[in-house]
């Protein structure tokens, strides 16, 4: 993914809420299946880490993308947003 792409992406992400939200369980099975249910109907998705979650974000987020297969676009703060191309994408990144 080019910088280009990941500049785009994350400026689609920044209007997005959190779909998902990882709490003091940590990156559970449960969480995993729903990021990938919510990454398949949306390309894109943001991840919320709570408060009470003390693992290390960006940790989580190259966990969560390799689980998912889905590329990590940014990890901010508590905020993680993961892309994965439809098999018809509805986002067109730039080339």
């Amino acid at each position: 993914m080019t910088s280009k792409q990941r500049a785009y992406l994350m400026s689609l992400a920044s209007k997005e809420q959190a779909v998902v939200q990882i709490g003091k369980g940590a990156l559970t099975p449960e969480v995993v299946e729903a990021a990938r249910e919510a990454i398949d109907k949306r390309e894109l998705i943001k991840v919320s880490v709570l408060q009470n979650c003390l693992d290390d974000p960006k940790e989580m987020g190259r966990t969560m993308a390799e689980r998912i297969k889905a590329e990590l676009v940014q990890v901010i703060g508590k905020k993680i947003v993961l892309y994965k191309p439809a098999k018809k994408p509805v986002i067109e990144l730039p080339k």
